[in-house]
């Protein structure tokens, strides 16, 4: 064993190119394996565990209380596939709130605190029954004036002050005594039922709440059909919403399951390309170590000592790529679970343990089996034949090849290094397989990035886009946005007087304002992020915001939904929605689907006019300028300060609303797969011409003898490889663009997203044509170096060599 133990550490030494290509190929697949079944296992195992634990609800509905009673809603049970319900439970929802004035910390105390859905349970803190409730903080109310709400919707420093109902009429105030949560969203703030009577005797309009499990729910489809069977056991229209537990658990893991679809596309890529360039490495280490595994027969090795002294020549190196890799994938998963459970009130995700042990001995099982099969076939080698490979140079194949070459208008340098690989087809083809998987990663990793900087570019046009902002001038002291969009204390533009001012500032090209109305949808998804009600004066087409489905609104009374509302809440065009403002409600009618991120993920759009028609307030908070051509932007300024002063409205320069993080994330991660991608197969060429130039090391010498130059040396080592890189980036191109629509589209649904052409179509012809040379270049990088050592190989010493 020691002996065997020296040859082993010998060849690793002495092959220290392979090696490196070893390590760095494992460490690349298992860097990506772990990577995407970690995150696969990880985002979704804490949302699986509390709903079970929880003994969560597939679909919670509620039902108008105008139109519906207690015994009906309790009726549904009985509703088609039904196996569990619960209620009715009383509940009022878009409930607008601000900060009391209480509050310790007095920059919170008095600002707006996002709109609520509250309810009331018989079984507050039950550890029974369905949809069982956590406090995470504090007690569960006890008296009328006492109310718990979600963590994340109250300052931590105002946990115990008062918060206030300011959409209602008296404007009733409850004592924050806990924070507590639904894993399904199904409300957001908990009341006794003397505390939710406070609420309907201001003004607060209840509704009836039933939870329910299915027999079949896996699916978006499953829940559709069976929110159908609720409403058809129900008195007609009386259901107004439906919050299905998969737009909770999307609102919970969508960011980090956005990774999963591009990591397992690499991941894929890694191990193809890890069996691919180890059986390349650790075939030429036995084809061109054949003379020394006859010497070391001849001294009494066994063939299963020889087999085992080469699989151990890959074994090592593959040890130290997968342990590293296995290091690198959970580090990089850190920042992508960082905030997956952080509604659940868990502590932050990790790679499960088994994903870390099962990836890598399964990279290493098969490094094992790869480099086996051909050290197994260079055990069995007779000895005398092993010792005569070498003695003498091999007859030259591919001739004929070299007489077509030799016809071209080339240098004779470039002619010869044209039909090299004809003298060896199966290395051509081995070397064409690794520039293959290599191109294929760059054409998808190109196509991501694309996709991703489209987004951001997305993610900041539409309410952002514009050269200058006309903003209320904000009072000294009074931080802006300190005040919800209904507080009266909130400064907002006089519309029409800024518009008219803005007409007739010389250099004005386009402008219109937007604002947060205030209002709040009555059937939106529970939970997450509330959705934003925008009221718009004057045309924005110049924005050149996207619509996915429908047309813009063109009357009062219609509306523009975000698509990631309406993925979230089934929302279709021809559809009808309630937006409720200071507890007047307002019917809206959905003619269009609209993509836009900045103003952000659940929005609702419609025109002012909509608000003034049915006798409600359209705030204006901002004018989004657009100056015509060879415009001077501070001579504008000046000049509409003049005319906007009075207006209590000043000129601000537009700012970059920010990068979303998501994405850089990704972006960051692709560029570094692909890095890694791209040096494998590099590092594959390399090890081949290594090989192949080592193994004519004798003709090299007599090219040499005749007058071959050092740069023309080069050149025919180049050039063998050009041929085959240019094969490999015409079919792998193709290859790398059909991966990515695979991908891009799954990550778009991941995050409750239908991306938009502009995003999701990013080959151009511009783009592909740099990229069909993608081969040629993966090809030279990975040849350069044999290239050099080739050029410097003296004519004496490549003659002896045999």
């Amino acid at each position: 064993m020691s002996a065997l133990g020296k040859v082993v550490r010998s060849g690793v030494s002495r092959r220290r190119v392979q090696s490196i290509v070893v390590a760095l190929t494992t460490f690349g697949a298992v860097t990506s394996s772990v990577l995407s079944l970690g995150l696969l296992t990880a985002v979704q195992a804490p949302f699986e565990h509390a709903f079970s634990t929880r003994n969560g609800a597939h679909l919670a509905v509620q039902f108008d209380g105008s139109k519906v009673t207690a015994a009906q809603a309790t009726a549904t049970a009985h509703a088609a596939g039904v196996t569990e319900a619960a209620g009715p439970y009383p509940i009022a929802a878009a409930l607008d709130t601000a900060v009391g004035m209480d509050c310790p910390d007095k920059a919170s105390a008095g600002t707006d605190n996002h709109a609520i859905t509250v309810t009331t349970r018989p079984d507050l803190g039950s550890t029974s029954g369905m949809d069982q409730l956590v406090l995470t903080q504090g007690r569960w109310p006890t008296g009328p004036g006492e109310i718990a709400l979600p963590a994340n919707s109250y300052a931590d420093a105002c946990f115990g002050s008062s918060v206030v109902f300011s959409s209602l009429p008296s404007k009733p105030s409850f004592k924050v005594v806990g924070f507590a949560g639904s894993v399904t969203n199904s409300a957001t703030a908990f009341a006794t039922a003397d505390g939710f009577a406070r609420l309907t005797a201001a003004g607060a309009e209840a509704d009836e709440q039933m939870l329910y499990r299915f027999a079949k729910a896996g699916t978006d489809a499953d829940i559709a059909t069976d929110k159908q069977a609720v409403a058809a056991a129900a008195p007609a229209g009386s259901v107004e919403a439906g919050q299905s537990y998969l737009t909770a658990e999307q609102q919970v893991t969508g960011n980090a399951k956005a990774f999963v679809p591009f990591l397992i596309a690499f991941g894929i890529l890694g191990l193809f390309m890890s069996v691919l360039i180890i059986s390349i490495v650790v075939g030429g280490a036995v084809a061109s170590g054949i003379r020394r595994i006859g010497i070391l027969k001849s001294l009494g090795f066994t063939p299963s000592q020889v087999a085992r002294a080469y699989t151990a020549q890959a074994m090592i190196p593959a040890t130290l790529g997968l342990v590293l890799g296995t290091v690198f994938g959970n580090l990089l998963a850190v920042p992508i679970l960082g905030a997956a459970t952080k509604q659940l009130g868990a502590a932050s995700a990790t790679i499960p343990l088994w994903v870390s042990a099962v990836v890598p001995l399964g990279a290493l099982l098969i490094v094992g089996v790869t480099a086996l099969i051909p050290a197994l076939q260079a055990g069995r080698m007779p000895t005398v034949r092993a010792l005569l490979v070498g003695r003498a140079p091999k007859a030259g194949g591919g001739q004929r090849a070299q007489r077509l070459a030799s016809r071209l208008p080339l240098p004779r340098a470039m002619s010869l290094g044209l039909a090299q690989p004809f003298a060896r087809p199966v290395r051509a083809v081995l070397v064409g397989a690794a520039v293959l998987f290599g191109v294929v990663s760059v054409t998808f990793a190109v196509g991501l990035e694309s996709g991703f900087n489209k987004y951001l570019d997305t993610s900041t046009s539409g309410f952002n886009i514009a050269s200058k902002i006309v903003e209320p001038t904000a009072d000294v002291g009074v931080p802006w946005g300190r005040y919800g969009p209904n507080d009266p204390r909130d400064p907002h533009l006089d519309a029409a007087k800024v518009a008219a001012a803005l007409a007739k500032t010389p250099g004005t090209k386009a402008a219109f304002g937007w604002g947060d109305s205030g209002a709040s949808m009555v059937d939106a998804p529970i939970g997450g992020e509330p959705p934003v009600v925008y009221t718009i004066s004057g045309d924005f087409s110049w924005t050149n915001m996207e619509l996915l489905s429908g047309r813009w609104y063109a009357a009062p009374g219609e509306a523009v939904v975000g698509d990631k509302l309406a993925s979230a809440a089934g929302i279709h065009v021809g559809d009808n929605i309630t937006v409720v403002q200071q507890n007047k409600q307002l019917p809206l009618k959905v003619v269009g689907i609209n993509f836009d991120t900045n103003a952000g993920d659940y929005t609702v759009m419609t025109d002012a006019a909509t608000f003034t028609a049915a006798g409600l307030t359209p705030h204006i908070d901002q004018y989004n300028v657009e100056l015509a051509a060879n415009v001077n932007g501070p001579d504008w300024s000046t000049s509409a300060a003049a005319a906007l002063t009075p207006l209590n409205a000043s000129v601000q320069p537009n700012s970059d609303g920010g990068k979303n993080i998501i994405v850089i994330i990704m972006g960051t991660l692709v560029a570094t797969l692909t890095l890694m991608l791209m040096a494998v197969a590099a590092l594959g060429v390399l090890s081949m011409v290594m090989q192949d130039t080592r193994e004519r090391v004798h003709d090299l010498g007599i090219f040499k003898a005749l007058g071959m130059t050092p740069k023309q040396t080069i050149a025919m080592v180049l050039t063998s490889v050009t041929l085959t890189g240019l094969i490999a980036g015409l079919i792998g191109v193709p290859l790398g663009v059909a991966v990515e629509k695979a991908t891009l589209t799954p990550m778009g649904n991941a995050i409750g997203r239908h991306l938009p052409p502009s995003v999701s179509h990013v080959y151009t012809a511009g783009l592909l044509i740099p990229l069909l040379a993608g081969g040629i270049v993966i090809a030279l990088l990975g040849a350069l170096l044999p290239a050099s050592w080739a050029a410097r190989t003296r004519t004496a010493t490549a003659l002896r060599t045999e």
